[in-house]
């Protein structure tokens, strides 16, 4: 039989191209999903034939078991495509317990010489269906020459986000033997093969497939952010349609083990969805799934149904798949138009200023469906990622009123936002991440969340950076999982660290505002001024790093006295985050300025600036930044209005209860003449004190305070080594610190801490290395007059 890709094969109105993998019908395209076309290229090239069940099944599954039903699906679907009823049997015909017949007139067509018939396989008589083969006659077996060859092209790949997805392979080769993949293993979803015309389901059912197949915690993802990396390394833009030959060759260059490619297909009013696993090294088919859908409103529905068949198929045991299996219109939405708006800002999300672009997508996927708890739930966090706390608490609080709509990976993600984002318990935020990294354990998000504000909030740095480098052995391009580290490693001194792991990302080409930031805080820390300045330089040319950069070099500008420069850049980053629309960041910078205005003794500019940031927002770390100032300029009444409120927002919080709660109730206390009480009250911040609480996390201002505080209150009860104790806990933890002003303050208290003790000695060196700290500062600074009038005094 010819299989040349030149012959064409023709009957009645159709003609079928095996090379293009179209049907035509009086030239115009019939649409139909690749496995039903595969049926009927078999059937034409044995026109006339008797081909049994066990030949076609083994000819459309070569390497799988499937069940029965799957070739009876196919030859129901090839039926209607072609317009075939049960009445008018033209061209395929069953015969009962046996198999089938294609029982039309079938020419082959050379392409190159027109319509020409080379072969005719027609009958004259007519045929029954029935009546085709006498009881007990058996089948021929189809030649050997009959194998396909071709391989279906309309698969598609789905990146998982939040990632955040569930890790560790397992997949059946079929029902019968399972073959396990290694424990690294990870899977690739391919964008679907869209025959619709309707772009309404373009990245919809690729996200739809992601939920589902997340919620296996035995299955892992290539992470979106991976893909998006990797395309970008393959010349290829970020966005890409991910089509099965470019998803394979992504698989291979992220170290995949396989690939799931789906289409989707419609037949008048009804749609047919397919979904096939490949081992994206060899080709080879892993398992395969088709099925139909009577209704566009039904299309989830039976994406939800093919997921849930096709985890089982690769080798997840059935309790599992049964115990994590929710809708896929439960976990996420019953609106097609609200998923793709969805789907659309979780890709664009990690392209460049792509939460400019996710946040009017979101806000339109809850406009279309105001209980869309996902949707609520990835707004919150993108909120969070630019520092709007206040907007992120209140879509995250939303998402957590609607969070048993979701799956149970899902549910773990809104819990640990909302304890996060919202009441701030980061005891409850860990619980729930254990939990989850149980539940996944080769989950990279939980892993990655738990190396972040959860364990560094807490002060647990060593746990950060374990989880951390679990993260990061999950996935490799997982870029928040290296700043974390990063981080942490800073926050404990160790800079050589920090920079190993640094360079490993820039090995991977990764490079995110964070990384800017964090080299920059490096060479500050090792006294790098030419790396201080490069980093800078490349932090103001970034446009997600530039206000970020700006407010940090204004900082280490206060830092050093230099007060004018300083409150210059920081104008500068305020305006950047207002004309970004980032109202709160904005805002905690301004809390910033007058925050050092209050402790370089300038008291009317720290009131000032105070209300500048309340009036741009009443976030949590701007309304402690306020009060801190306020308190520290001598407005007590106001400060204590705003430490009411935030004790009333947030009783659950770890930074406000264990932070910023004490340190400003012992600024109160000393207002009144009260260092004792002020001193007791600290203690309560004793747990946290080397954690690094929200303010500092976020804004790099606002660590170790509570024993800045406690070290002024043992000053004003004349108790100098208590205090001078309190002080070089400042100075012995730089890396918490960073270039907060009050690292400079420490040296100066310190000496008046050893100046009460009568250590001379001490006193002056201390006076001496504040001083050199300010040997480029302005003049007319309060405290710099202060200081050098009371040097003066020790000699």
């Amino acid at each position: 039989m010819a299989t040349d890709p030149k012959i064409l094969y023709e009957f009645g109105p159709f003609r079928v191209d095996p090379e293009k993998q179209v049907l035509l019908r009086d030239n115009q395209p019939v649409a139909i999903t690749p496995k039903t076309f595969e049926t009927l290229l078999i059937l034409v090239r044995h026109s006339r034939e008797a081909v049994s069940k066990d030949d076609l099944m083994k000819e459309l599954w070569p390497d799988s078991f499937v069940e029965e039903g799957n070739l009876s699906q196919n030859i129901f679907m090839l039926r209607k495509v072609l317009g075939d009823t049960p009445e008018d049997r033209r061209y395929i015909v069953t015969l009962p317990g046996k198999g089938y017949r294609f029982v039309a007139e079938v020419r082959e067509v050379s392409q190159e010489a027109g319509d020409v018939v080379i072969a005719s396989r027609s009958r004259s008589h007519t045929v029954v269906e029935h009546t085709d083969r006498a009881p007990g006659e058996t089948l021929p077996a189809l030649p050997a020459k009959a194998q396909p060859r071709f391989r279906w092209k309309f698969m598609v790949a789905i990146g998982a986000v939040l990632a955040l997805l569930a890790v560790g392979t397992v997949f059946f080769l079929h029902r019968r033997q399972a073959v396990v993949l290694g424990e690294t293993d990870s899977v690739l979803i391919a964008d679907f093969t869209n025959a619709t015309g309707d772009p309404v389901f373009d990245e919809t059912l690729r996200q739809g497939l992601a939920v589902q197949l997340e919620q296996s915690p035995v299955l892992s993802l290539v992470s979106d952010e991976r893909i998006q990396r990797t395309l970008g390394l393959m010349g290829q833009p970020p966005d890409a349609k991910l089509t099965p030959k470019l998803a394979k060759e992504v698989c291979e260059r992220t170290a995949g083990a396989a690939v799931v490619e789906g289409s989707i297909a419609s037949l008048g009013s009804q749609y047919v969805l397919g979904l096939r696993a490949k081992d994206c090294r060899t080709g080879s088919i892993l398992a395969e799934e088709q099925r139909q859908a009577a209704r566009k409103e039904d299309v989830l529905s039976v994406l939800s149904q093919m997921a849930r068949e096709l985890r089982s198929r690769v080798g997840e045991s059935l309790v599992t798949v049964a115990k994590y299996d929710t809708p896929l219109e439960e976990a996420t939405t019953s609106s097609l138009e609200a998923l793709k708006a969805y789907s659309t800002a979780r890709k664009v999300k990690f392209l460049p200023a792509g939460y400019a672009s996710a946040v009017p997508l979101l806000n339109h996927a809850i406009e279309i469906d105001p209980n869309f708890a996902m949707a609520y739930a990835f707004l919150g966090r993108t909120y969070g990622d630019i520092g709007e706390f206040a907007l992120s608490a209140e879509s995250t609080s939303k998402a957590y009123q609607l969070r048993n709509h979701t799956s149970e990976r899902e549910r773990f993600f809104i819990d640990v936002t909302y304890h996060r984002q919202v009441t701030g318990n980061l005891e409850k935020a860990h619980q729930a991440l254990e939990l989850w990294a149980e539940t996944y354990p080769r989950d990279r998000d939980a892993h990655g969340l738990l190396s972040g504000f959860t364990s560094q909030g807490s002060g647990n740095y060593q746990e950060a950076i374990e989880e951390g480098k679990k993260a990061m052995s999950l996935d490799p391009d997982f870029v928040p999982a290296y700043a974390n580290v990063a981080s942490a490693y800073i926050s404990l001194d160790r800079l050589e660290e920090a920079e190993s792991v640094l360079q490993q990302a820039a090995e991977r080409k990764l490079e995110v505002p964070d990384y800017i930031l964090f080299r920059y805080y490096i060479a500050f820390l090792k006294g790098d001024k030419p790396g201080m300045e490069r980093e800078a330089a490349l932090g103001e040319a970034h446009p997600g790093a530039n206000d970020w950069m700006l407010h940090a070099e204004a900082l280490t500008l206060a830092r050093s006295g230099q007060l004018q420069r300083a409150r210059g850049m920081s104008r500068r980053a305020v305006d950047l985050a207002q004309q970004a629309g980032q109202r709160e960041r904005a805002a905690a910078f301004a809390a910033g300025v007058a925050v050092w205005e209050a402790l370089c003794g300038n008291l009317p500019a720290a009131r000032q600036k105070a209300s500048k940031a309340l009036e741009l927002s009443k976030g949590r770390d701007v309304e402690y930044g306020a009060a801190f100032a306020l308190a520290a300029a001598g407005d007590s009444s106001h400060a204590q209005a705003l430490a009411d409120n935030l004790e009333k927002r947030f009783p659950e919080d770890t930074s406000v209860q264990f932070s910023y709660l004490p340190t400003l109730r012992a600024l109160f206390a000393l207002d009144r003449g009260e260092p004792s009480h002020a001193i007791e009250l600290l203690q309560t911040a004793v747990p946290y004190e080397l954690a690094v609480p929200g303010i500092d996390y976020y804004f790099f201002f606002g660590g170790l305070y509570p024993a800045y505080v406690r070290g002024e209150a043992y000053l004003a009860a004349h108790r100098g080594a208590e205090a001078a104790t309190e002080f070089q806990k400042i100075l012995d933890h730089p890396g918490i610190v960073l270039s907060d002003p009050i690292g400079a303050m420490a040296h100066l208290r310190l000496g008046q801490a050893y100046a009460i003790e009568g250590d001379t000695t001490k006193a002056k060196t201390a006076y001496q290395d504040f001083l050199t700290l300010w040997k480029d500062a302005d003049p007319d600074i309060p405290i710099y007059k202060q200081a050098k009038a009371e040097y003066v005094k020790l000699h």
